[in-house]
């Protein structure tokens, strides 16, 4: 019985310290994607205030002497004290976000509470707000009450049934049904925090002392309550202020969760239980065992995720635009952009110059404003012709003859040309550009030298057609980035606040107007049309 409930403990602790690892995880996560919207930085205070309440709790064990565990205790009502201001902070939040803006009247009321929690803090530091610590309390030691402690437990019980009632509120404000779904995972996993934060071992003692393993299993399912609850939380709050995708959102905060405080909570638990069983073996609580554990275990863990990672992406969050979400991730994998162009035509020029033991080569693309050099190799002085774009107008080209060279002054030349798709037999190939190969003198090209100079060439053409059609999705993708920018803002508008989300004016379309009101003061008539 005795070494179950150790067991009970020891998993405790390490539930306790997972706790306040997620939940600053999740206040990280608050503050780097979404720290403008005021949802957002609300939940970024609670999150704060219940890393300080379990990181506190999770720091006190049977080495920390009576001293140290008065101040720990002490420190966890740092925390306790302003989180009834801050789930009041997030609730006005809501309710704005819902739709129901405040008159001054709930931003005033918000500003008093925590003006009130600022003075409970002023009465902790003062030493009124909490008694003495009983340092053989039973099951574990504690700090008596105050009359001040009652107060304050009054003042907690108050707000935050003030809280629960604009959340009532805000979800009752929301018509879409992505929206009330995602109030409901917020207030559920906002009664995680509020119900797990509060010492209840300063009212209960008699009754956890009569009960210890009640009392700690209870603990138990406290903590598991409050770890998972507080992603339910982060969940729901990670749609607000965000324009991505709901599936770029879930995706995004899943891997955040997995490399952050899944890696860190289980390598520290690990950790944990190799240090308990050098204890039990030999009484040596650190051995070489504790950082070889957590290396091994951090790495694994990061090399599953990483593997892993395209498959529960696809399978959880891509749902039925799976291929088209697939076939954008590969279109990314496998652009060709400037610099990779470069790379590989270099690579193609290396490759004919050994072929033909030429002195220099190039290739030109043909764009909009004629013949341009893309990349050469070797001496550059034998292009310096001023008839190069003439090249151009040369009979060979005009004629359209497949795979035939020509010289042209001291250059082998080929010209690079599109493959034949959806084309008639007899129709030319539009040109791509050329490529040139600098002649040695009355040198002649043999058959198996002419056969892999075309396949390079081929090869440099298939890359110069690729890189037009990128031009031309990039090209489509800046045309269509406005529309799609704008579109998001009206969706992320409409997820909760559907009265008045669509109608909203982005920030775009107010500067525009700006533009328009000053070109029309200025003389120009945009403002009256």
């Amino acid at each position: 019985m005795i070494n179950f409930l150790s067991g009970i403990r020891v998993f405790n602790e390490i539930l306790t310290a997972g706790v306040a690892i997620t939940a600053f995880s999740l206040f990280l996560y608050a503050l780097t994607f979404n720290l403008r919207n005021r949802v957002a930085r609300s939940f970024a205070i609670i999150m704060l205030c219940v890393v300080v309440v379990f990181a506190a709790e999770a720091v006190q064990n049977k080495t920390v002497p009576d001293w140290g565990q008065e101040i720990l205790l002490q420190l966890q009502w740092i925390g306790i004290v302003f989180l009834p201001a801050a789930y009041l902070h997030l609730s006005d939040a809501l309710l704005v976000t819902a739709g129901m803006p405040s008159r001054g009247r709930r931003k005033w009321a918000v500003r008093f509470i925590y003006l009130v929690s600022g003075g409970f803090l002023f009465l902790f530091l003062s030493g009124y707000l909490l008694g003495d610590l009983v340092a053989q309390g039973k099951p574990a030691p504690y700090l008596q009450r105050t009359i001040w402690t009652e107060v304050f437990t009054l003042f907690y019980i108050l707000v935050m049934i003030w809280a629960g009632i604009n959340f009532i509120r805000a979800f009752r404000q929301l018509l879409t049904r992505s929206g009330r779904r995602r109030m409901v995972y917020l207030m559920a996993g906002a009664t995680a925090p509020a119900l797990g934060s509060f010492p209840y071992l300063m009212y209960g003692s008699s009754f956890a002392a009569l009960y210890p393993l009640f009392f700690w299993s209870f603990a138990l399912f406290i903590n598991l309550l409050v770890g998972g609850l507080i992603i339910v939380m982060a969940y729901a709050v990670a749609f607000f202020g965000v324009s991505w995708p709901d599936r770029l959102v879930k995706t995004r905060l899943f891997k955040w969760i997995l490399r952050g405080p899944v890696t860190a909570s289980t390598t520290l638990g690990l950790v944990t239980i190799v240090r308990r069983a050098g204890v039990l073996y030999d009484g040596t609580p650190y051995s070489a065992l504790v950082p070889l554990t957590m290396v091994v275990s951090v790495l694994m863990i990061e090399h599953a995720i990483t593997i892993l990672a395209p498959l529960w992406e696809r399978n959880l969050f891509f749902g039925g635009d799976r291929n088209e979400l697939l076939l954008l991730q590969n279109i990314e994998e496998r652009l060709l952009t400037r610099s990779d162009l470069q790379q590989f035509l270099e690579a193609v020029l290396a490759a004919v110059r050994d072929h033909l033991q030429a002195s220099s080569a190039f290739i030109a693309a043909l764009d909009s404003e004629g013949l341009a050099i893309v990349t050469m190799a070797g001496s550059k002085n034998m292009l310096e012709h001023k008839d190069f774009p003439a090249i151009l107008y040369a009979p060979e080209i005009k004629k359209g003859q497949m795979r035939h060279e020509f010289l042209w002054g001291n250059f082998w030349i080929l010209p690079l040309r599109m493959r034949k798709k959806e084309m008639d037999r007899d129709e030319i190939p539009p040109l791509l550009g050329i490529l040139g190969v600098a002649q040695k003198l009355d040198q002649e090209i043999k058959d198996e030298q002419r056969e892999a100079l075309w396949l390079l060439a081929d090869r440099a053409a298939l890359a110069l057609e690729d890189r037009q059609l990128q031009e031309k999705i990039f090209q489509s993708l800046q045309n269509l980035q406005p529309q799609a920018e704008a579109l998001r803002h009206w969706r992320t508008s409409g997820r909760y606040d559907s009265k008045t989300g669509i109608l909203a004016t982005s920030e775009k379309d107010r500067s525009n107007w700006v533009k328009d009101a000053l070109s029309h003061y200025w003389g120009g008539p945009k403002l009256s049309d």
